[in-house]
């Protein structure tokens, strides 16, 4: 994400004097808030994996759970590139790509150097 996007959310946020709100507590309940949100958007759409008639809702959906990590990012003064490339990193190692390729297991239902988990059909 761009540094000027992640400013303009925390300019938001303070200039409405916000951030006394903002406290991890209430930060994580808004972001599952607004994910149940998104996910509802989901709620009776049968076997489709994309609902396109509710793109847009989808956009701001996730645009109100990205503006809220953002902000508890912010009060825990984490930088979010280096979280999220910090994560891939420790991904890549419980999923090697080799291994889990075209599998949805969890890491916990292989082990190093077992076989590759058959795709699924």
């Amino acid at each position: 994400m761009k540094e000027e996007t992640i400013r303009r959310v925390l300019r938001f946020r303070d200039e409405r004097d916000w951030r006394q709100f903002h406290t991890p507590k209430d930060l994580a309940l808004s972001i599952v808030l607004e994910a149940s949100e998104l996910l509802e958007l989901f709620q009776w759409s049968g076997g489709d994996l994309r609902c396109p008639e509710q793109d847009g809702r989808v956009r701001e959906e996730l645009a109100d759970v990205l503006c809220y990590c953002i902000s508890m990012a912010d009060v825990y003064g984490f930088d979010l590139d280096e979280i999220v490339l910090e994560k891939l990193e420790k991904n890549a190692k419980k999923y090697p790509a080799a291994l889990v390729r075209g599998s949805k297991e969890k890491y916990t239902a292989y082990r190093q150097g077992a076989e590759p988990p058959a795709p699924e059909p």
